[in-house]
C-alpha cells in the first residue's frame, strides 16, 4: 500500500456524475465509468496489496457504507481492490489508513525477511501508534497470510509468489546497475529502476523500503524515491 493521488481527469468527472445520478435514483454505483476511473486512479492495481496480477477486481468502500447513502456513493470513499483483499477487509478493519490522503510509507515499513524455504516472512511494521495504522497492519497481515479458508490460503500463497518474483527482478536490476561501469549503461538501468519505484508499479512499497533500508549501499538511488 502506497499513497495514491486522486488526480481529476475527464474520466473521473464522468464517474462522479454517474455517482450523483445513481444516488438520486437509488441505483448501483457499480457503473462502467466508475470502474474505468478507479482503474485509472489506482494504476490498475489493488490499493491494499498492490498486486496487478489478480483476475478479479472490485469496487471497495474504504469506510463501510452499511446503507449510508453518502458513504455508498461518495467518490472519495470508493477504491480499487482485488477480490482477495476486498473479501478479507469487508467491514472488519475500520478505520484504516486512507492512502489517497496519507503517506502510508511514513506510517508502515514494508520488509521481506529470510529466504524462500528458510523462514521467509513479509513484515509490516507500524511506525506509530495510530489506530488507523494498527488496523492497516492487521489487514495487510491477514491479506498476505490468510488462513480462514483453503481458498484464501491459496490466494495468499499466490500473492506472496507474485511479490517474491517482483522483488527478485528488482534486486537483479539493482545488482546490474551496481556492476555497470559506463554512464550510458547506468542511465539505461536507471530508467528501469525508476519505473519500478513509481506509484504505477506493483508492490512499490516493498521496493522503496528495500532502498531505504540499504541507503548506505544505494545512496545514489535514494533520490529516486521522491519521484513517484
Amino acid at each position: 500500500m502506497i499513497k495514491i493521488n486522486r488526480v481529476e481527469t475527464e474520466q473521473t468527472r464522468c464517474a462522479e456524475e454517474d455517482l450523483r445520478l445513481a444516488k438520486e435514483n437509488g441505483t448501483t454505483y457499480n457503473t462502467k465509468n466508475v470502474n474505468i476511473a478507479l482503474r485509472e486512479v489506482f494504476h490498475n492495481k489493488c490499493y491494499i496489496c498492490e498486486n496487478k496480477s489478480s483476475t478479479s477486481y472490485q469496487i471497495e468502500h474504504l469506510v463501510p457504507h452499511r446503507e449510508n447513502a453518502y458513504l455508498k456513493y461518495a467518490w472519495d470513499n470508493l477504491f480499487f481492490a482485488c477480490a482477495h483483499c476486498n473479501g478479507i477487509k469487508s467491514d472488519k478493519y475500520n478505520p484504516i489508513i486512507d492512502c489517497t490522503k496519507v503517506d502510508v510509507e511514513k506510517k508502515i515499513a514494508f520488509r521481506k525477511e529470510g529466504y524462500f524455504g528458510a523462514d521467509e516472512k513479509f513484515i509490516f511494521k507500524a511506525l506509530d501508534s495510530d489506530i488507523e495504522t494498527k488496523n492497516t497492519v492487521e489487514l495487510l497481515e491477514a491479506v498476505y497470510y490468510a488462513s480462514s479458508t483453503v481458498q484464501k490460503e491459496f490466494e495468499s500463497r499466490l500473492l506472496r509468489k507474485h511479490l517474491r518474483e517482483a522483488l527478485s527482478r528488482f534486486k537483479n536490476y539493482i545488482r546490474e546497475y551496481e556492476e555497470l561501469d559506463t554512464k550510458e549503461e547506468k542511465e539505461d538501468m536507471e530508467c528501469l529502476i525508476r519505473n519500478e519505484l513509481k506509484d504505477s508499479s506493483e508492490f512499490t512499497a516493498f521496493k522503496r523500503w528495500l532502498i531505504r533500508d540499504n541507503a548506505k549501499f544505494y545512496n545514489d538511488l535514494d533520490g529516486f524515491l521522491d519521484e513517484g
